[in-house]
């Protein structure tokens, strides 16, 4: 398991799109927003620098779970890689785990990253239990992401999981609230954001940063995501396997 967590780690690590779209979009969006709107007050009496943060951090954090499970195990799935790991001594809850594992570690370098230029540039401050529990909050907060590329990586062929995994991907940070601002949304596109795991996974993270703790809703709203999801890239899982 761990031989096989740090090839797709090393794998992912020199994928050209994982670095644009997950270490350098965030921290080039970030760097222009709170350039712009860094020094205004947002929900709460929280500088917008902090804002940003948390928003362009959960981009990024999506945008890893997304990219580092979907195409990848769309690909294993039809090269064949998949059914040589099924072979293995290696149960399937233990693949399916390690790739969960994986992703997740793959989440940190954008959390991270943000996290640094957000201080270095806009003098960001938090106490430590508060920054520890906004880095736990968006990093365990990607499960249901990872789920859903996990289920398009079971359910397509990797050159139609490209494609679909960035439009969920876009969708899902524009539809949440991650790119723009939820409080500039009109009624209509506030009440779709509210329902979309993109937009209670940065909230967690808004809650957290402006020192109230993470909301119940919340993490219900997200935990209850998680589950949807880990289920159908469950059931997607097996049927793929059965078939194979």
């Amino acid at each position: 398991m761990l031989y096989y967590a740090r090839t797709e780690t090393l794998r992912m690590l020199r994928n050209r799109r994982y670095l644009i779209f997950v270490v350098i979009f965030p921290v080039v969006l970030y760097l222009i927003n709170a350039n712009i709107y860094g020094e205004q007050t947002g929900p709460g009496g929280v500088s917008y620098a902090v804002v940003l943060m948390v928003s362009m951090a959960a981009y990024g954090g999506l945008a890893s779970a997304m990219m580092s499970s979907a195409v990848p195990w769309a690909t294993e799935r039809q090269s064949g890689w998949l059914r040589q790991l099924q072979i293995t001594p290696l149960p399937g809850w233990a693949i399916i785990v390690t790739k969960l594992v994986t992703a997740l570690l793959l989440v940190l370098p954008s959390l991270l990253l943000v996290s640094v230029v957000a201080v270095v540039q806009q003098d960001v401050s938090m106490p430590p239990a508060r920054w520890a529990g906004l880095l736990l909050a968006l990093w365990l907060g990607t499960i249901p992401f990872i789920a859903l590329g996990l289920a398009i990586g079971s359910a397509l062929s990797p050159d139609a999981a490209q494609p679909a995994s960035m439009i969920c991907m876009f969708t899902l940070a524009i539809a949440g609230g991650l790119w723009f601002p939820p409080e500039i949304f009109g009624t209509t596109m506030r009440a779709v954001a509210e329902i979309t795991p993109s937009y209670h996974y940065a909230a967690l993270g808004w809650s957290v940063a402006g020192g109230d703790g993470l909301g119940l809703a919340d993490v219900l709203a997200v935990a209850g995501w998680g589950v949807v999801l880990g289920l159908a890239a469950a059931f997607l899982y097996r049927r793929a396997t059965v078939r194979a």
